[in-house]
């Protein structure tokens, strides 16, 4: 479904809903926040309890203010009722989509932690809200084996409770097991609809390589949202999904209108930054990723940025953001986050690669997801071992066994390797592939796929026989 938003009623055209905030969830990597109307908490200010307990999972985001009120009104509830085990995992749960939001994870991971934990003290037994919370955390640290025993437990303690099969799914795809988070998708839908299921069962039909369904059922969840936050939620990752398949412009005006939603959707102000690079618009891209950066510090905004830079010949600015980016994976450890995927990534274009490899062979036997298959076979072939580069490479794309995202840097990476072991032929069907999926991928990457191509002239696709 392409450019969806001209064909509904513009989102910040909606009248905000009339309430307040009032429940958490985390939803595809971030919490979420219900609200309901008539709650008040002192000062003025909306208040998410006493009805946030039973509206934990609403499925509803809102902005970083109004979760700032729910912390606030928590942290008094605890301190007055040390335990009310559900206002702990509340607590906890709203830490962690702070930290999430913010990129402060080495302040708020650890009080997220312990709030939950806190909650689990006091309700050793039976509590769904701190298992769910604790799921959440361990996603957010990329902490995939964790999230997926805490989910375990959640399900066990609850087994129709439906946000919990959001955790399982999203621990499942870390794990690299798609036939169970898709297994999770359906229990999910059989238990609730509404936006914030369809934008999940966007994150599994992409994963399937099901483009067109993941954009159409982000292009719903966005119609039928029912706040301005909840709408940029979802046209983010509509954005996202737009980039990957090659439409910086349908992209860009995703995350514009994200961003005029809530301006605090630093992830939107980032995917400005990629659409208006792809663009040619090199002055604008590097002013969004600034911003991003100032509000979201991720290692991935420097990673991008940096790159930007080199590709545009600063040398001085890249390595600055190059130096960040490891500063930021040293702060995000301490807050418990496994930065070895994008710091392998890192050290294997820009470092180095050996390192890369050992990081990466040790995230894979901890996670072994898709996306550290591509990053370890892409290691490997920068280390200069393209024969095992090949089978984490053909792990990463092969739609049988679960690599059906149709990921043009997934791509891009088996045909070099492929060119590196001397097979032209399934070398340049990829490059092209790559090309063909999104030619915007990467600012450095994308001229060395047209460059290997025009070193390969125009030769038969298929190999010749020995």
């Amino acid at each position: 479904m392409e450019d969806t938003e001209n064909h509904r009623l513009p989102w910040y055209r909606r009248p905000p809903l009339v309430g307040s905030l009032v429940g958490v969830l985390v939803l595809a990597g971030g919490l979420v926040l219900l609200s309901l109307p008539g709650e008040r908490a002192g000062h003025g200010a909306p208040a998410p309890a006493p009805g946030a307990r039973a509206a934990v999972g609403a499925g509803v985001p809102v902005g970083l203010p109004e979760l700032a009120v729910l912390i606030d009104e928590r942290q008094r509830r605890v301190r007055e009722h040390p335990r009310d085990a559900p206002s702990w995992a509340l607590l906890g749960a709203a830490y962690v989509e702070r930290g999430r939001r913010t990129a402060d994870a080495a302040a708020l991971y650890p009080r997220a932690e312990r709030a939950l934990r806190t909650s689990l003290k006091v309700r050793p037994k039976d509590n769904a809200e701190a298992y769910e919370g604790l799921a959440a955390l361990a996603g957010a640290r990329r902490d995939f084996r964790a999230a997926l025993a805490w989910a375990e437990a959640a399900r066990r303690s609850a087994p129709d409770r439906w946000t919990t099969y959001a955790q399982l799914i999203d621990a499942y795809t870390g794990l690299g097991d798609h036939k169970n988070a898709h297994r999770a998708l359906e229990r999910l839908r059989k238990l609730r609809s509404g936006p914030a299921v369809l934008a999940r069962a966007a994150g599994v039909y992409w994963e399937q390589g099901r483009r067109e369904d993941a954009q159409a059922a982000l292009a719903d969840a966005a119609a039928g949202a029912e706040s301005p936050a909840e709408e940029a939620a979802w046209l983010e990752r509509a954005g996202q999904l737009a980039f990957e398949r090659g439409e910086p412009d349908s992209a860009l005006r995703h995350f514009r209108a994200a961003v005029r939603l809530d301006p605090d959707q630093w992830a939107a102000r980032a995917g400005q930054g990629r659409a208006l690079a792809a663009l040619g618009r090199i002055s604008e891209a590097v002013h969004a990723y600034r911003a991003a950066l100032a509000g979201q510090p991720l290692p991935q905004y420097a990673l991008e940025l940096g790159e930007l830079y080199e590709s545009s010949g600063q040398a001085r600015p890249a390595r600055a953001q190059y130096d960040l980016l490891r500063a930021r994976v040293r702060r995000d450890a301490a807050g418990g986050v496994d930065g070895e995927l994008v710091l392998g990534l890192f050290e294997a274009d820009h470092g180095d690669p050996a390192s890369a490899v050992r990081r990466l062979r040790a995230e894979w036997r901890r996670q072994p997801g898709i996306a550290v298959a591509d990053a370890l076979g892409w290691a490997l072939h920068r280390a200069g071992d393209d024969k095992e580069a090949l089978k984490y490479a053909s792990i990463a794309t092969d739609r049988v066994h679960g690599g059906a995202v149709r990921s043009a840097p997934y791509v891009y990476h088996l045909g070099m390797i492929e060119l590196g072991l001397k097979r032209p032929g399934p070398g340049r069907r990829h490059l092209r592939e790559a090309l063909e999926l999104n030619p915007y991928f990467s600012r450095l990457h994308v001229p060395a796929a047209r460059a290997a191509l025009g070193r390969l002239g125009e030769v038969p696709d298929e190999d010749l026989p020995e």
